[in-house]
């Protein structure tokens, strides 16, 4: 058996960071139920969570350790895809954030969150890790997930700076990072991402998720176990 090309490195400091993709976040739920479940330590002990656009609510939900297990299990009772109300808006998106994030959130979060944004007026990046209050860390959510016309024509600011959708110009933060583990729901280059298939419209968020589930699991048998054959059972 030959050894993979780029083995996880378990002496370094690690990150994750989660693409942009819209509804398809679901796939990041099933990924990362097969990650908690078999090698919890590769969530708990990374560096910093990153995220652009709707990867960055599922990275600060992994920061202020939500139960993505029990997310996952939903998401299997769903199948209406694109069309069901959990993907909403940005206006129902604050409300959730308002409703269920801790007091402490922005604590939790800072130095651990890293959040994509677009500055408007130039186009530029930047990646935010910091945050003074709850409310700071939510307007930098909102800001990272702001995409013109669809989320409306009004964007939000976070520190008088108006900012739009951080996908649109750093959609995977800290990817050069050489130890970076990188997620997408889409076929590319990824670490744990679809290796061949098409868009699909019609597939429903069980399938989205289960395969994200399945991926993760062929990164973990690939790239992980490789790296230490007794990990699992000592991470246990």
């Amino acid at each position: 058996m030959e050894t993979p090309d780029k083995i996880f490195n378990w002496v370094e400091e690690w990150n994750i960071s989660f693409a942009g993709c819209g509804f398809r976040s679901i796939y990041y739920v099933g990924a990362l139920s097969c990650i908690l479940e078999r090698v919890p330590h590769l969530v708990y002990g990374a560096s910093k969570i990153c995220g652009a656009s709707s990867g960055c609510l599922v990275a600060a939900a992994l920061t202020l350790c939500a139960d993505i297990l029990t997310t996952a299990k939903e998401a299997r009772k769903h199948t209406l895809g694109v069309f069901h109300p959990t993907f909403s808006l940005l206006r129902t998106v604050r409300d959730s954030l308002l409703e269920k994030l801790p007091e402490d959130a922005h604590l939790r979060a800072s130095g651990k969150l890293c959040v994509s944004l677009t500055r408007i007026t130039d186009g530029k990046n930047v990646l935010v890790s910091e945050f003074a209050s709850r409310e700071e860390l939510i307007q930098v959510l909102m800001c990272s997930c702001f995409f013109p016309v669809y989320c409306g024509f009004i964007p939000p600011s976070y520190h008088g700076v108006l900012y739009m959708d951080g996908a649109l110009s750093n959609n995977m933060p800290l990817f050069e990072q050489r130890n970076t583990i990188t997620m997408a729901p889409f076929s590319g280059e990824s670490d744990i991402c679809p290796r061949e298939g098409t868009f699909n419209l019609l597939e429903t968020l069980a399938e989205i998720c289960h395969n994200g589930y399945m991926d993760a699991l062929c990164f973990l048998r690939d790239r992980v176990w490789w790296s230490e054959p007794n990990f699992l059972a000592v991470s246990r």
